[in-house]
């Protein structure tokens, strides 16, 4: 959703699909890519419900004719910070309920699927059990150690600064809460100066 109001500073959706075939020719392998397909978010404009999860068929077909076989994926999930930014913004979100969310996450499932594609849920347990949706790692020591020219080692333990139900092993993130980011994302929970 670049350049709308949701995702202000962000290129177009089809300005970072067309990154892809770069990013895989530099990786020298289309397992070293992950697709990030989040959050999925809902809102009211002009009086109709409206969501991003329109883009997930397009993504998904860009993800597999790179020969990318994962994409993760997570529902909104807003924050104080967000719900004030959204409100100052005039943004009215949505938040599905259980059964809506289950009901979309079974459709991404199946356009995942139908594409050769899996499709992971991260830090989402409401989404256990529907097929075609695995929990994700988004940081997966193991896989990164499998990947690695050398299979150098790579931490298995859960990472402790991560909520409950994130499976990601320890690392370091290069970024920094205390940073401004200047995408200017409506739902982001990271932004200090938003």
């Amino acid at each position: 959703m670049g350049g709308t109001a949701v995702e202000p500073g962000v290129p177009t959706c089809r300005q970072a699909l067309a990154q892809l075939p770069g990013l895989t020719d530099f990786v020298l392998d289309p397992r070293r890519v992950s697709v990030r397909f989040d959050p999925v978010l809902f809102w009211q404009e002009d009086g109709k419900g409206r969501s991003n999860i329109v883009l997930f068929s397009e993504v998904a077909e860009a993800a597999a004719v790179q020969g990318i076989r994962d994409i993760r994926m997570s529902f909104a999930h807003w924050y104080g910070k967000a719900v004030r930014r959204a409100a100052a913004r005039g943004f009215p979100f949505c938040v599905p309920s259980e059964e809506e969310t289950k009901s979309h996450a079974l459709a991404m499932a199946a356009i995942a699927a139908g594409r050769g594609l899996m499709l992971h849920a991260c830090s989402q347990p409401v989404l256990a059990g529907i097929p075609g949706i695995r929990p994700s790692a988004c940081i997966d020591g193991a896989l990164l150690e499998s990947l690695h020219p050398r299979r150098e080692p790579a931490s298995r333990r859960k990472d402790r600064g991560q909520r409950e139900a994130c499976l990601c092993t320890e690392s370091k993130d290069i970024g920094s809460y205390t940073q401004a980011c200047p995408h200017g994302c409506v739902y982001c929970y990271a932004n200090p100066r938003a």
